[in-house]
């Protein structure tokens, strides 16, 4: 069976009512555009709706990339930036809707990296930059961006995601250590010419803007020093066990070890 009517069997399960995870005109003409195959090794894997390893990374299936990019909602002329470049898929699907030289991504594994230039290359979007950083920094250089999309969980949005947002932009990120949701983080509002903000906020007088879509699964989000194959991988996890330790230093007070000073002369 040709490779092309493969794509649009896979696009057209992903829009069937059933599932429902393609639903606008332009994430569907994209995915039927994209030749994933071209960022697969395996060409009848790569229209099949699963996940997979690849050099310690997961392979999103394309129904959990449908479900991202759908949650994004980019528009053609917006600046994105995907953090998590991964194998570069998502960032060739985007590149149709958004123009590819819109298209920013980083990963901090360098492996990965090099295997997204090339991937993107073949399928004919070289003009999509990917670069090795640390994705909870960003990409400062090209800020602000439009929509910002995080393929990895992490227990709150990195600050320096949020304030690489325009005004009115788009952050869409996997919440939560353990129980994870996929949730969008709405930009500031343009503020009047009085100075005052548009957007709602809480009694504490924060923005009460995100909108979680629902759980997932994803790996944690990486920093400097922290590499797929290394044992302390889940950062959430670590983060849980330091907040419980200093739960329990308020709790009992701290320990101290009692001297015998009858066993010195």
């Amino acid at each position: 069976m040709e490779l092309a009517v493969l794509r649009d069997d896979m696009v057209d399960s992903l829009e069937h009512p059933s599932k429902g995870f393609v639903s606008s005109d332009s994430l569907s003409t994209a995915m039927r555009t994209v030749p994933r195959h071209e960022f697969v090794d395996d060409d009848q894997l790569a229209y099949a709706d699963r996940a997979f390893e690849h050099r310690g990374t997961r392979v999103l299936a394309p129904s959990t990339a449908a479900r991202l990019l759908e949650a994004l909602d980019a528009e053609p002329g917006d600046s994105v930036l995907v953090v998590g470049a991964g194998v570069g898929y998502t960032a060739a699907v985007l590149a149709e809707i958004v123009g590819e030289c819109n298209v920013h991504a980083v990963d901090i594994t360098r492996g990965l990296v090099l295997d997204a230039r090339a991937n993107l290359e073949s399928a004919g979007y070289d003009g999509v930059f990917v670069d090795r950083r640390n994705g909870a920094d960003g990409l400062p250089e090209y800020a602000p961006f439009d929509r910002i999309l995080v393929e990895a969980a992490a227990v709150e949005p990195p600050r320096a995601l949020r304030d690489q947002l325009a005004p009115g932009g788009r952050l869409v990120i996997p919440l939560g250590a353990g129980q994870q949701s996929l949730t969008i983080v709405e930009g500031a509002e343009p503020r009047s010419a009085d100075g005052r903000a548009a957007s709602p906020r809480d009694g504490d007088g924060e923005a009460d803007d995100t909108q979680p879509l629902g759980s997932v699964l994803f790996a944690p989000l990486l920093v400097e020093g922290e590499h797929s194959g290394s044992i302390e991988r889940n950062r959430t996890v670590r983060e849980d066990r330091e907040r419980a330790q200093r739960a329990r230093e308020r709790q009992t007070g701290w320990e101290h070890e009692w001297i015998d000073w009858d066993g010195y002369s």
